[in-house]
């Protein structure tokens, strides 16, 4: 009887009961995200004490600060990182994400699995990592130097090139994974198709793999974008206080600065910002 009751609940035959499966989730997700959502809503509407206490007085002070000239740079260094990002890792990913569709064969899986490596391995020993590497005395500039190919050191740690190439190392899975989904669901008998009709392997890719696989590469840069807006660990540890980004900035005014309405105020701003991205992505998902 057991059996046959809950096969009933999970074929859905008594909707009002198989929602009954969502409830679980449906209650983390409120306690966990909506609810401190609301909450650092809330929070950035209020004014910050003399003493670092909140003082519940209703203000948009802390949304015209955001928008402070002091803090236009910090927003400008934010776009330029999570665009590059992107740039770079649509540059790098789709031609990994073509040869894992198209050319792998039985290496593919082995290929999958190591790129998903970055995220089976602690954030802070990859960056750690990246920083012996990098470092005056780290291995890279021991190679160089070795062979001769510099003179003395290279300044490779704490600069744009270290940020950017931390966050594209931590960010590239994201935008690999969806253009290798979108790349498998092109028909191949399209590709032969437009072979069989003269047209070289440059041309078929132009007009049929490439138009074709564009929703992955919308989903890839967004999922490599939106996350990149917010990181704040890779530019803490190879960029140093020169290239602090918003999530820098957002993370020192709960931590450091003890100013949480005003941090709140940022975080409400970059989270409006992100859902506007993803409803944009709907939207052209939609009529697409």
């Amino acid at each position: 009887m057991l059996e046959k009751a809950l096969s009933r609940l999970l074929a859905g035959k008594r909707p009002a009961a198989s929602h009954l499966l969502l409830a679980p989730a449906a209650l983390w997700l409120l306690l966990f995200l909506l609810i401190p959502a609301l909450g650092l809503v809330a929070l950035s509407f209020a004014k910050n004490g003399p003493y670092g206490e909140i003082l519940w007085r209703l203000s948009l002070d802390n949304y015209r600060r955001a928008f402070d000239p002091r803090y236009v740079p910090v927003l400008l260094r934010t776009l330029f990182f999570a665009g590059g990002t992107t740039v770079v890792c649509l540059l790098l990913g789709y031609p990994l994400a073509y040869f894992l569709s198209f050319r792998a064969g039985r290496r593919r899986g082995a290929l999958i699995i190591a790129l998903m490596v970055p995220f089976w391995t602690s954030a802070l020993v990859a960056f750690y990592s990246w920083i012996v590497i990098l470092g005056k005395e780290g291995l890279l500039n021991r190679a160089l130097l070795r062979y001769r190919l510099i003179s003395s050191p290279l300044a490779l740690l704490y600069t744009p090139f270290s940020v950017l190439l931390g966050l594209v190392y931590f960010y590239l899975p994201f935008t690999v994974l969806p253009l290798y989904a979108s790349l498998e669901k092109v028909p191949r008998s399209l590709v032969e198709a437009a072979y069989d009709l003269g047209a070289t392997r440059w041309t078929a890719f132009l007009k049929v793999t490439l138009p074709l696989s564009l929703p992955g590469v919308v989903a890839g840069a967004l999922l490599t974008f939106v996350p990149c807006l917010g990181d704040f660990l890779t530019a803490e540890l190879l960029g140093g206080p020169r290239y602090y980004l918003l999530g820098n900035l957002i993370s020192n005014q709960f931590l450091m600065a003890q100013d949480w309405p005003f941090g709140a105020a940022l975080t409400v701003l970059l989270l409006a910002g992100l859902v506007a991205g993803l409803w944009g992505y709907r939207r052209w998902e939609a009529a697409a």
